[in-house]
Parts: C-alpha cells; sequence; structure tokens
C-alpha cells in the first residue's frame, strides 16, 4: 500500500467515482455516500435493488458521532466495545443525516468502524465513512481474488486499492443495535 494510492481513491471518491478496496474478508466497492450518482451506479454494477440500503465503513467512530448523539450510554459502549471489527450495527439515524439512497427503505443505518488498516487509512484521509459492499453483484459469491476482481470490475470502476485481504472468513456479522438480534 502506497500514500500515492490512497491519495488517488480519496480523489476519486471525491470525483463521484467507484474504487475496489480490500477489507477484513473481501474485495468491496465504495463509493462517497452523499454522491447519489455514485451509489447508483454501485447499485447497477450489482443488480441489487436500492431499497436493501448499503453499509458505510469508517476508520474511527469519530467519524460516525454525529449519528450516535441520541444514543444511550449503553448503546455507544456497545458499539465502542466491538469497534473497531468484524461488527456491523444498524442503528436508527432519527435526523435524516444518512440520504435514502444509502438507507434504501429503512429508518436504520448499517455502519461498521473497519480494523482493517487501509480501510482506517483509506477513511482517515477521505475524512469520513464510505459505502461499502461487496465486489459481486446480487447472488453471487463475494470476491476474495484480486485476478477475479479485476476480471470482472476493472472496466468499471475508477480505481483498485492496493493491499491484501484480512482473516476474516466471511463478511461482517450484522446486528441490530436497539433490539440486539443478529440480521446475518
Amino acid at each position: 500500500m502506497t500514500k500515492l494510492n490512497i491519495q488517488l481513491a480519496c480523489q476519486n471518491l471525491k470525483q463521484g467515482n467507484i474504487i475496489a478496496y480490500p477489507t477484513e474478508a473481501v474485495w468491496g466497492l465504495g463509493c462517497d455516500p452523499y454522491s447519489e450518482a455514485a451509489v447508483s451506479e454501485i447499485l447497477r454494477l450489482k443488480n441489487r435493488p436500492v431499497h436493501k440500503g448499503l453499509i458505510l465503513v469508517s476508520g474511527s467512530i469519530d467519524q460516525f458521532e454525529p449519528l450516535l448523539n441520541k444514543l444511550s450510554r449503553g448503546h455507544k459502549d456497545t458499539l465502542s466495545a466491538s469497534w473497531p471489527g468484524h461488527i456491523t450495527w444498524l442503528v436508527p439515524d432519527s435526523d435524516k443525516l444518512i440520504p435514502g439512497w444509502v438507507k434504501g427503505g429503512h429508518q436504520s443505518v448499517a455502519i461498521r468502524v473497519s480494523g482493517h488498516p487501509i480501510v482506517q487509512e483509506l477513511c482517515s484521509a477521505f475524512g469520513g465513512p464510505i459505502v461499502s459492499t461487496s465486489a459481486n453483484e446480487a447472488g453471487e459469491e463475494a470476491i476474495r481474488s484480486r485476478l477475479i476482481l479485476e476480471d470482472k470490475f476493472a472496466d468499471k470502476i475508477a480505481c483498485i486499492v492496493d493491499g491484501g485481504l484480512g482473516q476474516a472468513a466471511k463478511p461482517s456479522e450484522m446486528r441490530d443495535l436497539l433490539s440486539g438480534r443478529v440480521i446475518r
């Protein structure tokens, strides 16, 4: 991983482009969550309906702070105890801070603070969370090989961030923060 590669990825994110990057378990596609055109393009590439929603990933809990302001101390402690890590939490968005094109048909938003050093560096350099979704079409197996990623997506995205996948065997667990229920 080079600083130049992270800088190029951030420039592309800020221009509304889609990037690919390694996560704890699989290759991910990402974009600026506030770019409706970029989110729409990711959904198109994945053949994923907008109503399902997408995950936001960050490098630190601080990048989600406005979203967490109304949570109880106990809920904040739950998040802090699990992050950085491999758990995605569905968190209420009562103030509607996150665009509907990210949340889909939900009142909550899926968020995660990654423990992967490349994701942490990428989100830190970008200055906030990014959309994070596995680099595969809906219903297909998640991509763990850079060669397969390049074959399927290199001509459809702006850049691929250098680096290796983490050691996780599968995508993050997803839980509802208010109920504690496991979603996946």
